[in-house]
């Protein structure tokens, strides 16, 4: 059983050389966890050397990941509450180490952008300086003078059982327990984390399942109204809640170092370091799981929509995000493939009156998100950074492609008021042009805030907290209720 070092008085601590971890202490993430998610973003073809590199032992495998991947440190999410401490401590003249199993040329990044470190100690393709090892070093450089250390987890518990004065940043569970057992009492800890039940909740965007009450509309628009029916479409819509939340996840984690640099989607969970990728990665597993088992039930062409959805979803993420005007084709696609899934699920059959009026909505609607995003960066004088695919000089071009695309949504709709189809489900068709003029409204609308640079957000999850367009849909769907 270790020992339980006496405390030394306040004037001999404040002295003492005061060496910091950094993954999950100073920085709330996992720096070769993150520069993983990088490499798979950016470098895919890569992760099939990265067994035979892990055969080699770790401290080679976080050499060649590094060697390969520049992770942001400047957007790095930092501990500021011990990122404060250590710049009051530096500016009284205490010396400061970073002591980190990281590999040595991330960790002389990370001290290089903070410029508070007197010298810095990392793994170095050789030997993996964590545990034991880095105690060696520890011992080695300061001697029997000693040394104060501040660690997040049981990697640490060497060292801070060693260490002159022990502090804590964020420490897991685990450390918490086994410091407890040992009488360790930490002088200080650092704690910066939001609850993961939380933020797991906010991973999942709930608010974006609203997209999925598209699957509704094929046995609604048919007028359907029969309970094993809509019982079915209401399980083909929790369907793709589970697993559009498991793509988001996934999505997420792959964004994770762009999104640090967007002022934005900084405070995302996984950005921001709140929530472990490892959380993220079982919990979108679960849910893909369970949205293809309850898919077992619903008609196999459903299901087949549904592995479309996922499978393109994964696309995105990976690689079409990046391909200029594919990447809108393909976020429209994914909103009309709800649509021929939740006829698909209920038996319905699409009109190519619907059908086409979906593609040139959704079309029109992916490219004010992007236009949004162009709009708010010039404005901003900001450069270009996320890459998209998009110049600047694209702006006008953009809205072009969607303002036509939105007009010609609207002439689709007031050809199928004409239609045959239309005299079959409603009984005073006449009353539906009544919308025609909601609808040039609306979507003029979302363009000429999008033109000003106010939209914010997705034009979907805009639309259903905006009052102006609320009002409208209710509207709407009062027109509706009286052609029928």
């Amino acid at each position: 059983m270790s020992q339980v070092l006496s405390t030394p008085d306040a004037a001999t601590i404040g002295s003492k050389p005061l060496c910091v971890d950094l993954d999950g202490t100073l920085v709330k993430s996992d720096t070769l966890v993150d520069s993983l998610l990088v490499l798979v973003r950016s470098h895919p073809r890569l992760l099939l050397q990265l067994p035979g590199t892990l055969l080699r032992g770790k401290a080679a495998f976080k050499a060649f990941v590094t060697s390969h991947v520049e992770l942001d440190v400047l957007h790095l999410p930092y501990n500021r509450k011990l990122l404060h401490f250590l710049q009051q401590e530096r500016a009284r003249g205490r010396e400061l180490y970073l002591a980190t199993g990281a590999d040595l040329r991330l960790a002389e990044r990370v001290a290089q952008h903070l410029g508070i470190f007197s010298g810095v100690l990392g793994s170095d393709g050789v030997t993996n300086l964590t545990g034991q090892k880095k105690l060696a070093i520890l011992h080695d450089r300061f001697g029997q003078d000693g040394f104060a250390y501040i660690g997040n987890s049981t990697a640490d518990l060497p060292l801070l059982s060693d260490a002159s004065e022990k502090m804590l940043a964020n420490p897991t569970a685990a450390l918490r327990s086994s410091i407890r057992k040992r009488g360790i009492a930490p002088s200080h800890v650092f704690e910066e984390r939001a609850n993961s039940l939380p933020s797991l909740g906010k991973a999942l965007r709930p608010h974006q399942w609203a997209k999925n009450l598209l699957i509704l509309l094929p046995p609604l628009l048919a007028h359907e109204r029969s309970l094993p029916v809509l019982g079915k479409a209401l399980l083909a819509f929790v369907c793709f809640c589970c697993t559009a939340s498991g793509t988001y996840l996934v999505n997420d984690l792959l964004d994770i170092d762009t999104d640090r640099r967007s002022s934005r989607k900084r405070s995302r969970p996984f950005a921001s370091g709140d929530l472990a990728p490892a959380i993220g990665l079982i919990a979108s597993a679960a849910l893909l799981l369970l949205g293809l088992t309850l898919a077992r039930v619903l008609p196999i062409d459903f299901l087949s929509w549904l592995v479309l959805y996922i499978i393109s979803t994964f696309a995105y993420s990976l690689y079409l995000k990046r391909i200029a005007l594919l990447d809108v084709l393909v976020l429209s696609g994914l909103y009309t493939v709800r649509i021929l899934a939740g006829g698909a699920a209920t038996n319905t059959p699409i009109s190519h009156w619907l059908a086409g009026f979906a593609i040139f909505l959704f079309f029109s609607l992916a490219i004010v998100k992007r236009f949004a995003e162009l709009e708010h960066l010039r404005l901003a004088g900001k450069q270009l950074k996320n890459g998209r695919g998009y110049l600047m000089t694209d702006i006008e071009q953009m809205r072009a492609f969607g303002t036509a695309s939105a007009f010609a949504a609207v002439v689709v709709f007031a050809n199928y008021i004409s239609s045959q189809d239309v005299i079959k489900l409603y009984h005073h068709p006449r009353y539906l042009w009544l919308i025609v003029p909601f609808m040039i409204l609306w979507t003029s609308r979302v363009w000429l805030l999008a033109s000003r640079g106010e939209l914010n957000e997705d034009p979907v999850a805009f639309a259903l907290t905006d009052l102006p367009s609320l009002l409208m849909g209710a509207v709407v769907a009062s027109i509706v209720v009286f052609a029928i």
